[in-house]
Formats: structure tokens, sequence, C-alpha cells
């Protein structure tokens, strides 16, 4: 393989290696890195994107609470935004079993238990 600012380098395909052999992955090895690799590429040039606005023409604007904004971040955060919340992600698997045991007929019990676990991961922070 050529050299290309693109190709990750040895180490973290090292890694990502050890990561795929330490962890119980349901995918084969070839699949895996690829996928790693086409992420961090991507990442990669995102990231690159992103110095050229700031360098090229280092566009800010000014959003609805009077902070400076780089439109380079808005771009990042944009392609790559943060997965919800374990917190989130909780509550939107309750709602879901709350909707199926409400089409059965399931005990006032467990609709309180639902209620209560619902009640403790609305006061999780996120």
């Amino acid at each position: 393989m050529t050299d290309h600012p693109i190709t990750p380098p040895p180490k973290l395909v090292q890694q990502w290696e050890e990561d795929w052999n330490h962890n119980e992955v349901n995918i084969e090895f070839e699949p895996y890195i690829a996928a790693r690799a086409a992420q961090w590429g991507a990442d990669q040039e995102l990231e690159a994107c992103r110095m050229e606005i700031i360098d090229g023409a280092g566009l800010f604007y000014i959003d609805e609470t009077n902070d400076r904004v780089c439109l380079a971040d808005d771009l990042r955060t944009a392609r790559r935004p943060k997965p919800p919340s374990l917190k989130k992600q909780a509550l939107q698997e309750l709602d879901k079993v709350d909707m199926l045991w409400a089409t059965e007929e399931f005990g006032q019990e467990t609709l309180n238990s639902l209620d209560t676990i619902r009640r403790a991961l609305e006061q999780l922070d996120d």
C-alpha cells in the first residue's frame, strides 16, 4: 500500500486489531477493519475541510445567545453528531416497552414499575 495522507498509520491499524481481538464483536475481522478505516478516513477528511474553513475565511457568526460561533465547528457537529446519552436511549426503550405492554393485559403493578423506572431515569444527568 502506498503512503497517502488518508492511509491509517500502522499503529492505529494494530490498535483496531487488538480492539477486535479483545471485544466480543459479532463481525468478521475484515469488515470490522474496513469499517474502522472508512470512519477514520472520513474523520480525517472532515477535519481537513474544517481546517480549510478556519484557515481560508475564518467564518464566524453570532448565535442566538450572542456567542461567537465558528462555522467550521458547526460543520463538524452537524456531520458527526453525538449519539444519544444512555439515559435517553433507556427512556426510548422504556417507551417502546410501555407501548407494547399497554396493548396487553398486564397488571397495575407492572405499569407502576415502569413509572418508577422512568422517574429514576429522568432524574439522572445526561
